[in-house]
């Protein structure tokens, strides 16, 4: 009986991706469709100045937009995402729209900066900021770091522009540099955790995933400036996410990037994607050969058990064990960063293998996940918030799966060898 039901879940899967894949493809052409973004995106006046932000959250069946009563409706962490999309979109299509609404969203990045130089997250109703709720003070925090990260889109991209606009933005990196450069760590040394041995000096003391996001923007900012400080920090974040790695062949989870602590979980995990950057600065073999171990390991275990979302391991006789592990919810967060990785390796090594793992990562979105579900509709633009269970999608489309599940696609439809493998979905 099991056999039959196997038997007849695989045609359901079968059918189910090739039926995704004609509605992806279209004609002949996939298509990136950023309706729902442009829906979920609205211009504000704010002293005077006019900007643009996102709206949090957008729930089914009818797609209404939903805040939240502690933090707001709209964040510097979605504004930041979705300003990198537009540029992205606007870059690959030259489509005017998407410039205007990038730099509307980086006006509201740069109001959203606070005297210390790092950044509030969420606004109320009223466009006021909220300036105390823990996800939302001015830190150095995700928020912080992703605002800077999009920011320095512009400082790199429009260097040579003298408009007021990219006069502010120019103006909040340099705040933002300062104030990282106030928090670098002066002396490093390591804590032991489950018997782990890891760095201490990393954001968080260490948070893998956040110093991913840190490496990124510094690794800009000092190509584009040559700050001899700030390349030394690179180094120093890179040697300690190299530390959270687990080297031990004997793990089912050899390769992986630890996201803190002895727990890695599925969501912004760019770590490999920060090195595979830093060493095209840093120009250190090691540093290739350490993302290039969790591409080629730990990633090839994720798509042979159709992702997870969680483990936490410990240290015991010299041996990495598994204390817990979980698939579930799946996001669309989870998938992009490996994309972006995969597609950064295939840049650098000409390896066309990573760009044909990207294309199959990205089928997630068309099928090749445990619920057997599309979450992507091509002519809406909705991607569905995650998968609780192989019998559970969650239907909503708020503002984080929608930017990364079409960061995910546009860098797909962008390298032919991964387009390639994404439509070839069998």
């Amino acid at each position: 009986m099991k056999t039959n039901l196997s038997f007849v879940k695989w045609i359901l899967i079968t059918t189910l991706i090739v039926v995704c894949s004609e509605l992806s493809i279209g004609q002949t052409k996939f298509t990136v469709n950023k309706s729902h973004l442009d829906y979920l995106y609205k211009e504000i006046e704010v002293n005077g100045r006019q900007m643009a932000v996102i709206h949090i959250y957008s729930n089914a069946p009818d797609y209404k937009y939903v805040d939240d009563i502690d933090e707001g409706y709209a964040c510097v962490d979605d504004a930041a995402r979705a300003a990198v999309f537009y540029l992205e979109y606007f870059k690959a299509y030259n489509d005017s729209s998407s410039l205007i609404h990038y730099n509307n969203l980086v006006e509201f990045l740069v109001y959203m900066q606070a005297e210390n130089g790092f950044f509030y997250n969420f606004i109320w109703k009223d466009n006021s900021i909220n300036k105390t709720f823990k996800t939302s003070v001015a830190e150095p925090n995700w928020w912080s770091w992703r605002a800077l990260w999009a920011v320095m889109e512009n400082y790199k991209n429009f260097k040579n522009s003298n408009d007021d606009r990219s006069i502010r933005a120019k103006q909040s990196i340099d705040k933002g540099i300062a104030a990282i450069k106030r928090i670098i760590p002066k002396i490093k040394g390591k804590i032991i955790i489950d018997g782990i041995k890891l760095p201490n000096w990393l954001p968080g003391k260490t948070a893998a995933d956040q110093s991913a996001i840190l490496i990124l923007l510094l690794s800009d900012y000092y190509e584009n400036t040559g700050d001899k400080e700030i390349h030394d920090y690179i180094n120093s974040l890179v040697q300690g996410m190299m530390m959270m790695q687990i080297k031990d062949k004997d793990s089912e989870f050899n390769g992986a990037f630890l996201s803190w602590e002895n727990t890695w979980h599925g969501w912004g995990n760019s770590q490999s994607y920060a090195l595979l950057k830093a060493y095209q600065i840093l120009n250190d073999e090691k540093i290739k050969t350490s993302a290039l171990s969790e591409l080629n390991n730990f990633y090839k275990l994720l798509i042979s058990r159709n992702f997870l979302s969680y483990f936490k391991v410990r240290k015991h006789h010299h041996k990495i064990e598994t204390v817990e592990s979980s698939r579930y919810s799946q996001i669309a967060y989870n998938i992009r960063p490996m994309v972006f990785a995969l597609l950064e390796a295939y840049k650098i090594t000409s390896d066309s293998a990573y760009a044909i793992k990207a294309g199959r990562m990205a089928q997630w979105f068309v099928g090749r996940n445990p619920a057997c579900e599309v979450m992507y509709n091509p002519h809406t633009g909705i991607f569905y918030d995650g998968i609780e269970n192989e019998n559970l999608i969650n239907k909503n489309s708020g503002a984080e799966s929608t930017i990364e599940g079409l960061l995910s696609l546009l860098r797909i439809l962008q390298n032919p060898i991964a387009l390639k493998e994404f439509e070839n979905i069998k």
